[in-house]
């Protein structure tokens, strides 16, 4: 449930990073920024903890390899981690932090509330646990698109027959994916199409955000109670309640992250009416960028995921 509660004003600059989610995978992504100095740094420690070469998988792995997600969430999150520090050692520092999904661990990380080590082995840890819930409970994921919330509610109420069927991403722009077991979901895109609208199934292993993910919240829980959280520099919005992220409310977010939508529209809008005037995409692909877009077409945005943008997004930044 969405926290209502305002945000404080945003600094001046009002920008924002974003953290890229699961699914903007491509081989080869981001492979002419590994050699900015703190992008290697942060995929050499990645590979440190991991033991193996985490770099290697966005310059070698096919598409089939990348998408398993023990494979995506690691080098999504090293990259989007890297990218944005590099960005804040060339002074363009955000003031606040969004991550989708996944990325809200990468955010984290940004804010200084989990140590690169740390957020590496979580990030490990969940996707295992995420995969071994798919594996129990087989779910997929379809996007909605021209849906209001309502709507999504009362096909969720009609279609699921038993079955479990959620809203699980809040996109905006009318556009909200939901999860649920393949019949009910199948179920949810019949109905759809017969009020004349459209959907289209995600590439996913399971149905992420939804209760078929409950299986891995206790044991995740308790991985969590072994890490430390800080308090975060900047705000670091949560997924669950898009409300700012605490040290000591960080393991409860996290658990029911894995079961509760991704409440990205509020947090947008909330972060706007806080004062953000610039929302940059840190890491591939450019999905968040073009979420924005759909809430607010008038709201500058970027994606920083390769050496020309990354230098065009600083030098812009040097300039304002």
């Amino acid at each position: 449930m969405v926290d209502a509660t305002p945000l404080e004003p945003l600094g001046p600059a009002g920008l924002v990073f974003m953290a890229s989610g699961q699914g903007s995978q491509k081989p080869g992504m981001g492979v002419d920024v590994l050699d900015i100095p703190e992008v290697a740094n942060t995929f050499a420690c990645a590979s440190e903890v991991l033991g193996r070469d985490v770099a290697a998988l966005v310059r070698e792995a096919d598409a089939e390899e990348l998408n398993d997600t023990r494979n995506a969430q690691i080098a999504i999150s090293a990259l989007s981690i890297g990218t944005g520090w590099a960005l804040m050692a060339r002074d363009v520092v955000p003031d606040a932090l969004l991550g989708f999904s996944l990325g809200q661990i990468s955010a984290m990380v940004l804010g200084g509330m989990l140590s690169e080590e740390d957020a590496f082995a979580l990030i490990a840890e969940r996707a295992r646990l995420m995969g071994e819930a798919a594996d129990a409970n087989p779910g997929v994921m379809s996007a909605f698109l021209k849906i209001t919330p309502e709507q999504a509610e009362e096909l969720a109420a009609t279609c699921a027959q038993g079955d479990v069927l959620v809203p699980a991403n809040m996109n905006g722009g009318g556009q909200i994916v939901m999860a649920g077991t393949p019949a009910a979901i199948e179920r949810a895109e019949e109905a759809w199409a017969a009020q004349k609208g459209r959907s289209s199934r995600l590439a996913t292993s399971g149905a992420f955000h939804s209760p078929l993910m409950a299986s891995a919240a206790e044991p995740f829980g308790a991985y969590l109670d072994t890490v430390a959280f800080r308090e975060s520099a900047v705000p670091v919005i949560g997924n669950v309640h898009a409300a700012p992220l605490t040290a000591a409310g960080a393991r409860d977010e996290l658990v029911a992250h894995l079961t509760s939508p991704v409440q990205f529209e509020a947090s947008v809008q909330k972060l706007q009416q806080a004062g953000a005037r610039q929302f940059a995409e840190v890491g591939f692909g450019g999905v968040l960028a073009n979420l924005i877009k759909r809430i607010d077409r008038s709201a500058p945005r970027a994606c920083v995921q390769d050496r020309p943008s990354f230098e065009a997004f600083v030098e812009e930044w040097k300039e304002e």
